[in-house]
């Protein structure tokens, strides 16, 4: 599974990095994804950081 965070959405609010610091940081003032594959032990903490971003700009892919 991989995660990507569309900037032009991302309102910053760090949802995602507090629910899954595992695969979410910040590039400024914007999340990013920081790894390429999300760990198998972090998948279910980044579909919920997903689920709960307020402005949906976290996309999820399965492999």
């Amino acid at each position: 599974m991989r995660a990507t965070v569309d900037k032009n959405l991302c309102m910053g609010c760090g949802l995602c990095s507090d629910i899954c610091p595992e695969v979410f940081d910040f590039d400024g003032s914007k999340a990013i994804a920081k790894v390429g594959k999300v760990p198998a032990e972090a998948e279910a903490a980044c579909r919920d950081a997903a689920e709960q971003c307020p402005p949906e700009a976290i996309k999820i892919e399965e492999e």
